[in-house]
């Protein structure tokens, strides 16, 4: 009887081995076409759901909102994101690197930041690395390596405007020079290109320079004070654009060429005010959505690169500017330029509804 076990054992121990050597043969021979490793990390993470934080340090400011909107945007339409945690308040460098500590002990599975400082967050971005979370500041570059990097050309965006403002004032005159926050490496960049275009224009005269610290109200005081003391025949602005068209208003006076950014109320009054000339250069917050494609990304296990620049684009004539006008009711300094190909998932209404996962 034990004889008669054994055997069938033996014969039940042989069919189950074929079964699975059949098995095994079968998922070797599947459609090789899908055998890039991107592809393939990203399929096998396919139900994983990600968490995001984000850290803001500056409230109040149109720019610095719509960035947070498009991060949530971007969320929200890829699907795989289940929250974003949002740290949004006015606050130095101590307290944002406060807040990105606060973000690693949440466990979440990436953070967005827009740093305002290039080495003070690198400890902080460094420690979250070696913890497996990914870093991706946007906007304003760091040193460490630990990051990766989504911003406008800042250099380019400064060079494109100046040029466009030194050539439509026919190479000569006085011109007002209203950067954003002193020591911010934005800033820091867009004076290089600025720089660099003055180089070429020695007719050029810099009549005034001032730091408007990207406050439209700050920078409508400046330039009203600037445009009713000072013969200026062009001003270049670092994005406080609307509120230095409202005080040519203000003052009664005539308009001079203005560059200034994609600002949805800077592009209606090139729109509709005939006497005025500017530019439109973009600097978009949806950068943050790029960002936050960036991040989710790397989390699906895709190739990424450490850098990614945008290349920035001046809107004067009026079929450009009417093409990313937005009608209606829309929040006071926010951009027109939303989405950002190839890297954003949403529509513009998804920006303008500002609602992350589970809102």
């Amino acid at each position: 009887m034990r004889t008669r076990k054994n055997s069938l054992r033996a014969i039940l121990l042989i069919l189950v081995l074929a079964l699975v050597a059949a098995a095994c043969s079968s998922d070797d021979s599947g459609d090789s076409g899908d055998s890039g490793d991107t592809d393939t990390t990203a399929a096998s993470s396919s139900d994983q759901t990600f968490t995001i934080g984000v850290s803001n340090n500056t409230v109040g400011n149109g720019w610095r909102e719509q960035m947070i909107c498009a991060i949530k945007a971007e969320a929200r339409v890829r699907g795989n994101v289940d929250e974003v945690v949002l740290l949004n308040r006015e606050t130095d460098t101590a307290g944002q690197i406060s807040d990105i500590t606060s973000l690693i002990s949440q466990g979440v599975d990436a953070i967005i930041l827009n740093p305002g400082d290039a080495e003070a967050f690198n400890s902080v971005i460094e420690e979250a690395e070696a913890q497996g979370i990914v870093v991706v500041v946007v906007d304003n570059a760091v040193t460490t390596d630990a990051a990766y990097l989504v911003s406008n050309d800042q250099a380019a965006y400064g060079e494109l405007g100046a040029r466009w403002l030194f050539e439509t004032m026919g190479g000569a005159g006085n011109v007002a020079y209203m950067r954003g926050i002193d020591g911010v490496g934005a800033d820091t960049l867009r004076d290089e290109g600025f720089q660099a275009a003055l180089a070429d224009y020695p007719d050029i005269t810099i009549v005034a320079e001032v730091f408007t610290d990207w406050s439209p109200t700050t920078g409508a005081q400046q330039a009203l004070e600037i445009i009713t003391t000072q013969e200026v025949n062009g001003i270049w602005t670092s994005g406080i654009d609307y509120p230095v068209v409202e005080q040519f208003q203000a003052a009664g006076l005539p308009y001079v060429p203005i560059v200034g950014a994609d600002n949805n109320a800077f592009i209606e009054q090139l729109l509709t005010i005939s006497d005025l000339s500017g530019v439109a250069v973009t600097n978009p917050p949806s950068v943050g959505g790029a960002g936050a494609a960036v991040a989710i990304d790397i989390l699906e296990g895709k190739d990424v690169s450490k850098r990614t620049l945008l290349t920035p684009q001046a809107f004067s004539e009026q079929a450009d500017l009417e093409a990313i006008y937005v009608e209606g009711e829309f929040p006071a300094g926010w951009s027109s330029y939303m989405e950002i190909e190839p890297y954003t998932s949403y529509a513009a209404e998804d920006v303008i509804a500002c609602k992350g996962p589970g809102e």
